[in-house]
């Protein structure tokens, strides 16, 4: 085997490691550190990491042998301890990475320590935290030693053997964290024993209750003065243990998160424990006995003799031997042992002279074969690389349960397999043997591993196995066996059909399937798939052929139906079940119930027990009420049906709902009058027809209606009409003449009721108004009492008549008066009044005052107005202020007054002599004083200051910056003064 293919390799890495101080007696490594003990008390330091190599005396100049009897490091490579042996006893010493000289451990003198056990979890480059020392006496210490102190903490004794006192070899320890605390897990081993010790708490807590409880121990035969304990180390915690004994290798797993409880109350936490006997290794020839051990994640390494031979823990079979390049002077004594370096995962085996490294290449890499040849299949799959590697367990499985004729499971691995069998020499292994079931459990697993990208495939298994499905149902129905054993296989394969269909609706041809689902007569799975394929026609077909209308509302129910759905099958449905199908309307609100009418026709024209709640009116109410439908068609036939009921109660409540009351421009009701009174008439339903008549305003109609039906609703009728007195008037003569022929009694009876009558009309109607449907013969003797009433009434009415002409003279006479008296109306005005708008004197003289269009001056004072509160005037101030003031067209029209004036003024100019000129005719004076009055009336109407224009102004904004250009614009400006042909003085 070439060194490529080999697992483990040696390579020599240094020659003369001792540098000349004895020759090599042990050895430990860490993190890339190694150290060595030599015979002459020295150590030698190697740090592969910094590359640094440096020795250190330990004998201190002491006479004699002091040889070093062992050394440990900690898994970080910082901390080292060292136990020299000599004349004078043994010492042991603590040497940090970063000192060049060592610390003797005053405690421990004269002990001989053999193992050190290392706190992993706990440990830090400063300090050492708590770590166990075995010594040869059969005594375990705890100690802890921090750098900067440069000496122990503390050395206290954990335990002492009594019973078989022997020295310890070997030490490990591991903690773990849990809630209660830290709970220590702690091996030690003897030459013939191995002790667990385990508890939580402190380690001296841990080791003082075993005084008041057994230690657990396993004793082997024999007895082995090399006697080794290691831990492979994975991921920073141990996993496995090997332990080198006098009969063997005592090996196991270790979990130190179990919860395994022991007899004696102790967990334990060694698990799949196995003694490797040493015949293994000698093939036949007497056992022997390795000297030294090491354990890597699948290997055993044991030093026999000048070779190390490779175990495999799992198959224990020797894979491999290491020789070693051994000097002529080193190969007398050979190979003196093995040790590990977990953190670099490196192996170091040494003689007197040289350190040899034993490097691992993917020691895993063939582990899945060796668990395959176990048939530990699931092991093998967990250490498999890649496919092939996989598929190759997966046959082995497969092939191993088809012999067994375990097809079930067989057709589960080989679906499993991609590579080494095609999917075609798998399905034939079934066929040949006819293992139909097999076969289906094949397809479906490989279903499972199908990636989605394999479409194709995938529909076609999927296709095959429904087949297969379908072909074991009808096996299943063949059998003449109706044990409750078959009938419960039927139903569980119909189960797990339906659950295949549902999830293979995706893949599965829907043409395809349908026409297999129906060709094996499977209707209740056709069904089933349309349902899954939204095929929702076939489902609600079928399940109203089956007379379940509740199933087939429930399908229509489903969001994804299209309401087409409903209305296609709503006839069939109402019929089959009407209560179920209203209420299955009534729950819907997109349902447009003028589709539905057809349903409800078919549905109305069937006979119904008299008894019987009509469904469809009821569903007809929910649109009109609940759901405000405006539709004619639906209002019409609620109408309608109504109309054919006995009680005509429902019928006249429809037709006096105002069912568009509330909406703006919008009808009062929605159902075609027209309509409505044929039906009634045809239903001879005259209560109705009296109310349609009187909607439709034909309230003649509907009082002669209403009296071959009943007086009192004619009445009702006819004081309906409040705003057209004389059809009131008319309507009620009908009902006059048509109780009148009515009455059967004596002619005084009657008249007697007629006049009654006339009380009920609250004096509308006279008896002179009812006395020509009286016979001709009837006596005025009957009549004298009404006759003289109405008499009176004119009387009454005549004087009233009177006494408001009278009040109508008055007041005429005093409207003249009035008129009179302001013709006589004058005011008093101060000599200093001012004017309430330039606030000069009202009295200045013409020539300080422009005179304003259409007024002459009155000697020198310009032309005013005196309003009665008292606020006087300019006119030409008066006429500004208003302008401004007012709105634009009030403006406009004061202007063109003026103008019209300015006009007229200018018609009556004088030539040179101050002669009128008569070329031109001389304006009327009637013309002149009616714009003059006009003006007075736009400019003086009220006061400007107490009126209406200046509570308008209170709300007026004030005009902006940019705003004045605009206002201006429109804004009527002062014209020059000119003459006048009269003066206008309004008060």
């Amino acid at each position: 085997m070439d060194s490529v293919s080999k697992v483990f390799t040696v390579d020599l890495l240094e020659r003369y490691a001792a540098k000349g101080h004895g020759v090599i007696t042990c050895m430990a490594a860490g993190n890339d550190v190694m150290v060595l003990g030599t015979s002459k008390g020295w150590i030698i330091r190697h740090d592969f990491g910094l590359g640094d190599s440096y020795g250190i005396d330990l004998s201190g100049g002491r006479t004699g042998d002091q040889s070093i009897h062992r050394v440990f490091v900690d898994p970080g490579g910082s901390h080292c301890i060292a136990t020299i042996v000599g004349a004078g006893g043994a010492e042991t010493f603590y040497i940090h990475g970063k000192w060049n000289k060592p610390r003797v451990l005053s405690r421990l003198k004269g002990l001989v320590v053999n193992a050190v056990a290392w706190n992993r979890q706990q440990i830090t480059e400063a300090s050492t935290k708590e770590i166990i020392l075995g010594t040869d006496n059969g005594q375990l210490y705890e100690m802890a030693v921090d750098e900067k102190d440069k000496r122990e903490k503390y050395i206290k004794l954990l335990f002492e053997l009594t019973e078989l006192q022997e020295a310890f070899m070997g030490l490990q320890m591991e903690t773990a964290i849990i809630s209660t605390g830290i709970r220590y897990y702690v091996m030690a081993v003897t030459p013939r024993r191995l002790y667990t010790f385990t508890g939580i708490g402190s380690l001296e807590a841990v080791f003082a209750s075993y005084q008041d409880r057994a230690v657990r121990f396993m004793e082997l035969p024999g007895e082995n003065h090399n006697s080794e304990l290691h831990f492979f180390i994975k991921q920073k915690r141990a996993v496995h243990f090997a332990w080198l004994s006098g009969v063997g290798i005592y090996h196991g797993d270790l979990n130190f998160g179990a919860s395994h409880s022991s007899q004696d109350g102790d967990e334990n936490f060694v698990e799949n424990k196995a003694l490797l006997s040493y015949s293994k290794l000698s093939d036949g020839i007497e056992a022997v006995q390795p000297s030294s051990l090491a354990i890597s994640e699948f290997h055993f390494l044991l030093l026999i003799g000048n070779k190390v031979k490779v175990l495999n823990r799992i198959s224990e079979q020797i894979i491999e031997e290491l020789h070693f390049d051994l000097t002529s002077e080193s190969a007398s004594k050979g190979i003196i042992g093995l040790c590990s370096d977990a953190s670099a995962g490196l192996f170091y085996a040494y003689d007197q002279n040289s350190i040899f490294q034993v490097s691992v290449n993917d020691e895993g890499r063939d582990m899945w074969k060796v668990y395959l040849d176990m048939n530990e299949y699931a092991a093998a799959l967990a250490n498999c690389r890649d496919a092939l590697q996989r598929d190759q367990v997966y046959l082995a499985q497969a092939e191993a349960a088809f012999s067994s004729k375990d097809f079930l499971r067989a057709a589960s691995f080989f679906a499993k397999i991609n590579y080494i069998l095609s999917f075609e020499e798998i399905t034939l292994k079934f066929i040949s043997v006819n293992e139909q079931d097999a076969l289906r459990t094949f397809l479906l697993w490989k279903l499972d591993s199908l990636s989605n990208n394999d479409k194709c495939q995938i529909t076609m298994i999927s296709t095959w196995a429904t087949e297969l499905y379908l072909d074991k149902i009808n096996r299943l129905l063949l059998e003449d066996d109706n044990s409750g054993d078959r009938n419960s296989d039927y139903q569980s394969l119909i189960k797990e059909f339906r659950a295949f269909l549902s999830d293979s609706k995706d893949v599965l041809d829907e043409a395809t399937t349908m026409k297999l689902l129906e060709s094996y007569g499977r209707v209740d799975e056709l069904v089933f798939f349309a349902s899954l394929k939204g095929q929702y026609e076939i489902v609600v077909h079928y399940y109203i052929q089956q007379g379940e209308a509740k199933k087939a509302l429930e399908v229509l129910e489903k969001p994804g139906v299209s309401t087409d759905l409903q209305y296609k099958f709503a006839p069939d449905l109402i019929m089959l079940d009407a209560y179920e199908t209203v209420e299955s309307w009534m729950t819907r609100t997109d349902l447009n119930p003028r589709k539905l009418i057809p349903a409800m026709m078919r549905y109305s024209s069937e006979p119904h027990a008299k008894n019987e709640t009509h469904q469809v009116i009821r569903y007809l109410e929910h649109c009109v009420h609940s759901l405000n439908n405006e539709d004619p068609g639906i209002h019409n036939l609620l109408l309608s049906l109504y109309a054919k009921q006995e009680d005509d109660s429902a019928l006249l409540r429809f037709l006096q709902s105002k069912f568009g009351k509330g909406r703006e421009n919008g009808p009062e009701f929605f159902y075609d009058p027209k309509y409505a009174l044929r039906l009634c008439l045809k239903e001879k339903r005259m209560r109705a027809c009296v109310h349609i008549y009187s909607m439709m305003s034909m309230h003649e109609e509907a009082v002669a209606l209403a009296l071959q039906v009943d007086p009192e609703l004619a009445m009702a009728e006819a004081d309906k009409v409040e705003d057209d007195e004389e059809l009131r008037k008319k309507l009620w003569l009908m009902i006059a003449k048509h109780v009148i022929e009515q009455e059967q009694g004596t002619k005084r009876e009657n008249i007697r009721k007629a006049i009654a009558f006339l009380k009920e009309t609250d004096g509308l109607l006279k008896i002179e108004d009812i006395l020509p449907f009286f016979p001709d013969f009837a006596l005025i003797d009957d009549f004298r009492e009404a006759i003289c009433s109405s008499l009176e009434d004119y009387n009454r009415q005549i004087e009233l008549l009177k006494q408001e002409m009278n009040d109508a003279t008055r007041g005429a006479d005093s409207i003249r008066n009035d008129i009179s008296a302001l013709a006589q109306r004058y005011a008093i005005i101060e000599r200093d009044e001012d004017c309430g708008v330039c606030r000069r004197k009202i009295l200045n003289s013409s020539s300080d005052f422009g005179i304003s269009r259409g007024y002459a001056s009155v000697g020198p004072m310009a032309p005013f107005y005196v309003f009665p509160c008292g606020h006087t005037f300019h006119a030409q101030c008066l006429i500004a202020h208003v302008t401004r003031s007012t709105d634009r067209e009030q403006a406009e029209y004061i202007l063109d007054l003026q103008k019209q004036l300015t006009l007229l003024g200018s018609e009556a100019r004088k030539d040179s002599n101050g002669v009128l000129t008569d070329h031109e005719p001389i304006p009327s004076v009637n013309q002149v004083d009616k714009l003059r009055s006009q003006l007075d009336d736009a400019v003086a109407g009220e006061c400007p200051f107490c009126g209406e224009l200046m509570i308008r102004e209170i709300s007026m904004a004030f005009i902006l910056p940019t705003e004045e250009q605009e206002v201006n614009s429109w804004r009527i400006k002062p014209l020059n003064p000119i003459n006048q042909r009269s003066l206008s003085l309004s008060l």
